[in-house]
């Protein structure tokens, strides 16, 4: 059991008190992040759909952000953008269906608002892929008006805060966690208040066990047993499925690719297919891979077509590329993997 200072208020019963103990630690402790450094509502907005589905940490080690404004620095250049060059951008990010909405977005900004992003709610739930989150944080950290917003740092620090035992993935979860964050939100500061709660949660009430004698709002939090919440529903297993694909080269050394016309991965190119029927079954597995996709576990298995004796035929949307063609295509990561250690591996046998 977590050694927890003891509550000796309630944060939605002194809600200036707890602000103000949060502040004073975040001008301490918070960190430079590069999109606390802007105020422009598109920077904010790729920020807030990067970071949807993937952790802080990720998108700064890969210098994903950054590296996406530089080649899409305003609304009108990102509505202007090409699938390729987007997917592109966008690759290692995962999730793909995020950069068109992106894209969406910008596309509506431009045509219904004249380039210029509107502050109304309801305005901004228009905009593709925007939600009750992305609004709310548009409002905060782009316009700093009065806004609401809890994301998966801020519902846990609300439910530790309150001891909400309700599952926080649960509709009555959600609207429990919801209601605090509104009598917690601070109208006149809204962009460092919710700055701040997200800081907390990431680097003070992780998820897991929490530095609670290092948390600067300790008094104000309900729970005896932080280690124990948020609750959340069982988590659903995942499925596992195997995926085999064939590495092809020509005489040329062009390697094949196929590009994918599904929901997930729509547009991005890939190894081919394994053929039905199992006429390619004898050909080895010379790579192989393990990744998870949402909830899938997948075991990627890559077949040696090179060896073939027939032609290896090839469909509308399969295309030859030369090996130093490859690195400027958008690719999923598990195949950008594989196929680098493939050309590395026929690269040393030469």
């Amino acid at each position: 059991m977590i050694l927890k200072p003891r509550c000796n208020a309630k944060a939605t019963r002194d809600p200036d008190g707890f602000r103000s103990a949060l502040g004073r630690w975040f001008l301490n402790h918070g960190r430079d992040l590069p999109w606390r450094r802007i105020r422009d509502p598109y920077g904010v907005l790729v920020s807030e759909i990067m970071l949807q589905q993937t952790q802080v940490a990720t998108v700064l080690a890969g210098g994903y952000y950054t590296r996406f404004l530089e080649k899409f620095p305003t609304v009108e250049v990102l509505a202007a953008a090409g699938d390729d060059e987007l997917l592109k951008a966008w690759e290692g990010l995962g999730y793909y269906r995020r950069a068109r909405l992106l894209r969406d977005a910008a596309r509506v900004v431009i045509e219904r608002h004249g380039g210029l992003f509107p502050s109304d709610t309801d305005a901004l739930l228009s905009l593709p892929g925007v939600g009750h989150y992305t609004a709310g944080a548009l409002r905060a950290f782009a316009f700093d008006l009065p806004a609401v917003l809890v994301d998966g740092n801020i519902a846990r620090v609300i439910a530790r805060l309150s001891d909400c035992r309700n599952p926080i993935d649960t509709a009555a979860g959600r609207k429990a966690v919801w209601r605090v964050a509104g009598k917690l939100a601070c109208p006149e500061h809204s962009r460092t208040h919710h700055s701040t709660l997200m800081e907390l949660g990431q680097l003070v009430c992780r998820p897991g066990v929490p530095d609670c004698p290092s948390c600067p709002v300790a008094g104000w939090c309900a729970t005896r047993t932080p280690e124990k919440l948020p609750v959340k529903r069982g988590r659903v297993a995942l499925t596992a499925v195997e995926e085999r694909v064939i590495f092809a080269t020509d005489a040329c050394g062009r390697v094949l690719l196929h590009r994918e016309d599904g929901s997930r991965r729509n547009g991005l190119w890939k190894l081919p297919p394994l053929s039905d029927g199992g006429m390619l079954a004898p050909w080895p597995v010379i790579e192989s891979e393990q990744y998870t996709i949402t909830r899938y576990k997948v075991s990627l298995a890559v077949y040696d077509a090179r060896r073939s004796r027939r032609r290896i035929k090839t469909a509308a949307n399969e295309k030859w590329f030369a090996p130093g063609e490859i690195a400027s295509i958008a690719m999923p990561s598990p195949y950008r993997r594989v196929i680098t250690r493939l050309l590395e591996s026929a690269d040393k046998s030469m």
